[in-house]
């Protein structure tokens, strides 16, 4: 998972962004990670972007001991 991550992040920002320093390399992966995040689509979670699966989980109640 964390390999695919790091392929899609290298693809689909690194390597179509001419970033000239740190920080407006720092600046971009942000957004794309939020994009990532928050708005694209994930085939894994049903169409999902995982923040809408993140947040529509539920947890299990935890019992007294």
């Amino acid at each position: 998972m964390i390999e695919r991550l790091w392929r899609s992040l290298k693809y689909e920002c690194v390597y179509l962004n001419a970033f000239e320093t740190g920080s407006e390399l720092r600046k971009g992966i942000g957004k794309w990670l939020t994009y990532n995040n928050s708005e694209r689509p994930h085939s894994t979670h049903s169409i999902l972007p995982p923040d809408e699966v993140y947040t529509s989980k539920n947890e299990p109640m935890r019992l007294a001991a």
